[in-house]
């Protein structure tokens, strides 16, 4: 089982072979609390071409959570106090993690693919190390108080979950405006397998609340004119999660950006419009390996 170790924590991540030749592998990066699940179509998109690494972010899936012992045992409201204030991760932690993973896994270099936290992920780590050959960042933002941000009501539904809801439940209802409506509503068997997999994949709570932690410190705002690698910005235009108008403001600071914008595409556009993303992160990665 490949994994890699930081600080004590051991970071899990899977590693698939193409039939390709020698292309630069592509590392994809998951989103606040979401496990490997998400990645699913963009992997078989480039598989054929391209080696994939995809990590479990700490905490999430077989990634050891490395919090202090006591504070997944507190009470819901007084752990979500202590990880904000005293406990939670760093984007700075993760991206530290990513880097042991691609300095475990060998690689010299890597085109880097980030969504949502993920994305920051993606951004943080590239601008302090030097692996990352080309970037695709999707439904991110660069943080800071310049960043539109999440609405109320998204926050809401993602940490306020109905009392007496069971695990499933929760998902279920965490995920509503990550999603179009519509797509829900044709897809049914396709959101039952999803919530399996993020049942069995995701973060743990804690983790979760730590992960959240990370997002809201999160401000490179003022230094991504420094980035000198491909920068593919990818966005749904009908995101309740993450505003569309932050992959206007990425597109604007990263030096050498391509900002495609997907009409209607929601915060999970990269599930509901699969083949449209795809087209455009291949395009991408062949032209700049």
């Amino acid at each position: 089982m490949p994994q890699a170790t930081r600080d004590g924590v051991s970071i899990y991540y899977e590693r698939e072979e193409s039939d390709g030749d020698g292309s630069t592998p592509v590392v994809f990066v998951q989103g606040l609390g979401f496990g490997r699940w998400m990645w699913r179509w963009q992997r078989e998109a480039v598989a054929p071409d391209y080696d994939v690494i995809a990590p479990d972010n700490r905490g999430t899936g077989r990634s050891d959570v490395g919090l202090p012992p006591l504070v997944p045992r507190l009470p819901g409201k007084l752990r979500a106090l202590v990880i904000l204030k005293l406990a939670g991760y760093s984007i700075g932690g993760l991206a530290a993690d990513l880097e042991a993973v691609l300095e475990n896994a060998g690689l010299y270099d890597a085109h880097i693919v980030g969504a949502s936290m993920g994305g920051m992920i993606a951004q943080r780590y590239a601008l302090e190390y030097s692996r990352a050959k080309s970037l695709t960042l999707c439904c991110t933002s660069h943080g800071g108080p310049d960043a539109a941000p999440v609405p109320d009501e998204t926050q809401e539904h993602m940490f306020d979950t109905p009392d007496g809801a069971s695990e499933r439940e929760k998902i279920r209802y965490r995920m509503r405006p990550a999603f179009n409506e519509r797509f829900t509503n044709r897809n049914p068997h396709l959101m039952d397998r999803i919530i399996e997999w993020r049942f069995e994949q995701d973060a743990s709570e804690a983790a979760r609340e730590a992960q959240a932690a990370a997002v809201l410190n999160f401000d490179v705002s003022d230094r991504l004119e420094r980035l000198r690698v491909p920068t593919l910005v990818l966005h749904g235009t009908n995101d309740d999660v993450v505003p569309v108008e932050n992959a206007t403001l990425l597109s604007e600071k990263i030096p050498d950006s391509r900002l495609e914008l997907v009409e209607g595409g929601s915060h999970l556009f990269f599930i509901e419009d699969d083949d449209q993303v795809n087209d455009h992160l291949v395009t991408f990665l062949d032209e700049h390996d």
